[in-house]
């Protein structure tokens, strides 16, 4: 729009400055003090980022980085935290079941492979909700040494849950054995609501009956399913009946024994 500043710019060709000279004819006038201003202010803008006319294009900033400007008509600077996400996560048999009619997930137990990409993935999760049975099924984690001394991808594991808090809904278990874990006996929506939002590390819920109620509440943000080559026939399900959930694929990734991940945004 702008020409050289030696040149003679015609009003007219300003969309900006449409006014008729004195005159009233269009004619040639020398712009060029303007000019030289107009040019000062936005090499100062693209430097700064300050003034109150046209800035450039700003990258976007760095999650969790200040998205406020340094100039005097920018608002003070907030930094953005992230909330945390609660995070179903399960392996899941081809038809889409957890566990077979008899209650059996044999089949699902990971490859070293899968193990490893699981501990990576679960690394950021700060507590672990559970019902009685998957806390059963999981606390050997601590309190026998079988499952950490197999590798070192199960060592990794086991450190992981041992430094995690755990919560356990039950009403029927009389006490936790594990360190970091407390019982609860109701499973209360708003409440879980309201630690997740204080929390600055994600949440994982562990198993089809206690997700369910988290699922049906809401409250799930992602889904993580390792989809492993088998059908069972029938058993218990991922996901609830009579729920329907909107989901928005994040990543897929196929490993060498056939299992696939799956992570999903659930789209509320």
């Amino acid at each position: 729009m702008l020409r050289n500043a030696t040149d003679g710019v015609t009003v007219r060709e300003l969309p900006w400055y449409d006014a008729p000279i004195a005159s009233g004819r269009p004619g040639r006038v020398d712009l060029r003090p303007v000019v030289a201003s107009l040019r000062a202010l936005a090499l100062r803008d693209a430097q700064t980022g300050t003034g109150r006319g046209p800035s450039p294009r700003r990258r976007t900033p760095a999650h969790g980085a200040c998205r406020a400007g340094s100039g005097p008509w920018d608002p003070p600077c907030q930094k953005e935290t992230a909330m945390a996400k609660l995070i179903y996560s399960c392996p899941v048999s081809l038809d889409g079941c957890v566990a077979d009619e008899n209650g059996d997930f044999d089949w699902a137990v990971p490859s070293e492979e899968v193990h490893a990409f699981i501990n990576d993935l679960q690394r950021p999760v700060g507590t672990y909700l559970y019902g009685r049975r998957m806390y059963e099924t999981m606390l050997g984690w601590e309190t026998g040494p079988a499952p950490a001394a197999r590798s070192a991808v199960t060592r990794d594991f086991a450190d992981q849950w041992q430094a995690a808090e755990k919560i356990v809904y039950s009403t029927t278990l009389h006490r936790v054995c594990t360190g970091r874990t407390r019982l609860e006996r109701t499973f209360d929506p708003d409440a879980l609501r309201q630690r997740k939002a204080a929390s600055d590390r994600d949440l994982t819920v562990g198993g089809p009956g206690l997700a369910a109620h988290a699922v049906r509440a809401g409250l799930v943000d992602e889904y993580q399913l390792f989809v492993v080559p088998t059908v069972v026939g029938g058993g218990k399900r991922f996901f609830p009946a009579g729920v329907r959930v909107g989901l928005d694929l994040l990543e897929e990734r196929r490993f060498a024994d056939g299992t696939v991940h799956l992570r999903y945004r659930a789209v509320h």
